[in-house]
């Protein structure tokens, strides 16, 4: 009887051991050997390849312990060379494990032939928007004498003129001209002889034209009608108040545009100097 219960209980120790070990075996496999064997907790940060010509990569992710494989599928942006990285998956600083493959998507050779939108007429700024959805760049601004601030009036790649509507390759650069929301009307330049700044400055903008500049010279001549001892008429010199304007450029009685500069020259008033004056005509 004692016999038969001695060899249970060794049953039970034997299996209780058993189970332990089983249990110290289980954990140190999930808990030491696959973080060793796998670099459990060790990551890297996927570095940005975004720019980077294609030749350059292999070594540059070998360093890193990182492989890549470059897709089938090519894009384009004008912002980078040919054959340089334009995607990566997983993205820049993604944290990865050792060795893991990079997918690249490169820039192609040939950026692709698009059609050019029909922009005349349009604002700039909306024009800019619509370039910028399709993947052109703009190019220069310059200004005709027309009205409407700023519509579109001709546009041009590498100097030949285009209507909209052609195929163009993908990033090209659109030069446009501009409207100066001016026109070409044209009004005599004011006679701003004898006025001061301020009474000059009101003529100039009430006529529809820029104020630019105003010099001052410690003396200045204006041209008067004078009458002889004979009775004829004769122009003369005769100095001009200080304060006040005795030259402008555009000249009075000229033929300009609306919104030409006017220059003005003014005889110096004790606290005021002007130390750079441009030549006088």
């Amino acid at each position: 009887m004692e016999k038969k219960e001695s060899s249970f209980f060794d049953l039970i120790k034997h299996l209780g051991l058993a189970i332990i070990v089983l249990i110290v075996l289980v954990y140190g496999f999930f808990n030491v050997y696959l973080p060793i064997s796998t670099n459990q907790g060790e990551t890297i940060s996927v570095p940005d390849l975004q720019g980077m010509m294609h030749y350059d990569v292999a070594e540059f992710l070998d360093k890193r312990n990182l492989r890549y494989e470059i897709e089938a599928d090519s894009g384009y942006s004008p912002k980078y060379p040919p054959l340089a990285v334009l995607k990566q998956f997983p993205l820049a600083n993604d944290k990865v494990k050792e060795n893991r493959k990079i997918y690249l998507t490169l820039n192609t050779k040939n950026p692709p032939v698009i059609k050019l939108p029909r922009l005349y007429g349009l604002s700039i700024k909306n024009a800019i928007l619509e370039l910028n959805s399709l993947g052109f760049l703009l190019g220069t601004t310059t200004y005709k004498p027309a009205s409407h601030l700023n519509t579109i009036m001709s546009m041009s790649i590498a100097g030949k003129n285009y209507q909209g509507g052609e195929l163009v390759a993908k990033g090209s650069k659109i030069d446009f001209i501009l409207a100066d929301g001016l026109g070409n009307r044209q009004l005599e330049s004011p006679n701003l002889e004898g006025l001061d700044l301020e009474e000059a400055k009101t003529v100039i903008f009430g006529s529809g034209l820029k104020f630019r500049n105003a010099v001052y010279n410690k003396e200045g001549n204006v041209l008067v009608k004078a009458i002889n001892f004979d009775g004829d008429e004769y122009m003369k010199e005769v100095p001009m108040a200080k304060g006040k304007v005795f030259k402008q450029k555009p000249e009075a009685g000229k033929q300009i545009r609306i919104g030409t500069e006017v220059d003005i020259w003014l005889v110096e008033i004790d606290s005021v100097a002007s130390d750079s004056a441009p030549k006088l005509d």
